[in-house]
């Protein structure tokens, strides 16, 4: 039999939900055909198959936060029909493959290699009422102590009605098999001086396996939502960033009316094509030319080595608002993209965001980043440092609005730019000139020529 556990990511990342699966007990896949979607902190990652084969087992249900190296699914090799020989269930607390009985395990392309360890992996006990037949190599194990996992034990269905409750099942002792923590331990950890469960978690927990959690709202309105996956690791990453790098904001508000009449003449040109370049494609492309004059700002603070590291390439990233929140992709080596092949790569950065699709590997590797809160009609703002880079810069909504031009007073298309910066890496005098170099792309863009 083949199995196929939860491979790295990669980001450090030591977990991840499964959301949905692709393929049911009894399905004929392919090799690299997607089986599963699980979110990571950061993106919604599909998982291929690492062979070709009938689906034997699936292991976890939807909904179930899984660790990297935990069983997820049994396959059966093409050719073998024979199901496996069952194990019974108070048997499998703990299994071990015996040596030599386990394929080398694929890791995802790009996503690294799994963490080397001296040990194989071991799942976790599943539910008693699980019947579904083990894989031919398990061995039961009668005399082994269970060991202490890194998360509490505790079915599906149970570790939804813990989240719905606001009971953290780490404070819990199980009573069950195992240790396993029952849904009568969780309620009577929720229960109130009145001895019944909050009004906001009556009926919390009674959703079929794999509907995702809905918020839970309180006789007053109020409504409260799980802290998961990317809104958990935005606000760890942004209060991480507030508190360690100094933050400076500066702006600077710039008449932009001679790059409108670009974009209207591109708009027109039969060189553009299918190309879409608007005023976030500019600046993303006056970005990349102003930080060969100021690389200071494309650089990071590396407090273990003592050192400040000045990146030889623009990891520019996009802050892209997605149904799952806030993410920051971005686009390797953009100083090497012409204008059209930066639209191009905008335009699928965020559609890709949007879809869920974004692969870890396009989450990392930033080193300066752009936020177009223009798009949402506001003015300015101070944005918040993406972790490890010195430089972030906010668009604001382009406006006419009355502007002096010639000695005259005219309407004029104005935008304000705010950039934020660590002050640790970059002095006031470096973030003003890096600005100032924006500004002057975005009001003149005929100014380009006199910087590259």
């Amino acid at each position: 039999m083949k199995r196929f556990s939860l491979p790295d990511l990669g980001e450090g990342l030591t977990e991840s939900e499964l959301v949905s699966w692709r393929v049911a007990v009894g399905d004929h896949v392919e090799l690299n055909q997607v089986i599963a979607e699980v979110e990571t902190a950061k993106a919604l990652v599909e998982l291929p198959a690492p062979t070709a084969g009938v689906v034997t087992r699936l292991h976890v249900e939807p909904g179930t936060t899984v660790l990297v190296g935990e069983a997820l699914v049994d396959f059966a090799p093409d050719g073998q029909t024979a199901p496996p020989p069952s194990v019974p269930e108070a048997d499998r607390a703990e299994v071990d493959l015996p040596s030599g009985a386990a394929d080398r395990e694929p890791v995802l392309v790009g996503y690294g290699p799994r963490t080397a360890s001296g040990e194989r992996p071991r799942r976790r006990a599943r539910s008693v009422d699980d019947d579904t037949p083990a894989p031919a190599h398990t061995v039961p194990v009668h005399t082994a102590p269970v060991p202490e996992r890194s998360r509490p034990r505790a079915t599906p269905p149970v570790r939804r009605l813990a989240r719905d409750l606001g009971v953290d099942l780490g404070t819990l002792v199980g009573t069950g098999v195992g240790g396993r923590i029952a849904r009568e331990e969780v309620e009577r950890a929720a229960t109130g001086p009145s001895g019944q469960l909050p009004e906001r978690a009556r009926g919390a927990g009674a959703a079929p396996a794999g509907t995702p959690a809905t918020p839970a709202t309180a006789a007053d309105g109020s409504v409260r939502r799980p802290i998961t996956g990317v809104r958990r690791r935005t606000a760890e990453a942004m209060v991480n960033s507030a508190f360690t790098a100094p933050h400076v904001t500066a702006f600077l508000t710039v008449d932009v009316t001679p790059t409108m009449s670009l974009l209207d003449a591109l708009a027109r040109s039969p060189r553009t094509g299918d190309h879409r370049v608007n005023i976030l494609t500019v600046l993303a492309k006056a970005v990349c030319i102003a930080v060969r004059r100021t690389p200071a700002v494309n650089a990071s603070w590396d407090e273990a080595a003592g050192e400040i590291v000045e990146y030889g390439h623009v990891g520019l990233g996009i802050a892209a608002a997605t149904p799952r929140g806030l993410l920051v992709p971005n686009i390797a080596r953009a100083e090497e993209l012409s204008l059209f092949e930066l639209a191009d790569a905008l335009a699928d950065l965020v559609r890709t965001a949007r879809e869920g699709r974004t692969a870890p590997a396009e989450l990392r590797g930033g080193t300066i980043t752009i936020s177009n809160v223009g798009v949402f009609g506001v003015d300015a703002g101070t944005p918040i440092l993406n972790p490890g880079e010195a430089a972030i810069i906010a668009l604001g909504a382009v406006r006419r609005q009355p502007w002096e031009f010639e000695g005259q007073v005219a309407l004029r298309h104005v935008v304000t730019l705010s950039l934020s910066f660590d002050h640790r890496l970059i002095d006031g005098e470096q973030g003003s000139r890096f600005l100032v170099d924006l500004g002057t792309m975005l009001s003149d863009p005929a100014m380009v020529l006199t910087m590259v």
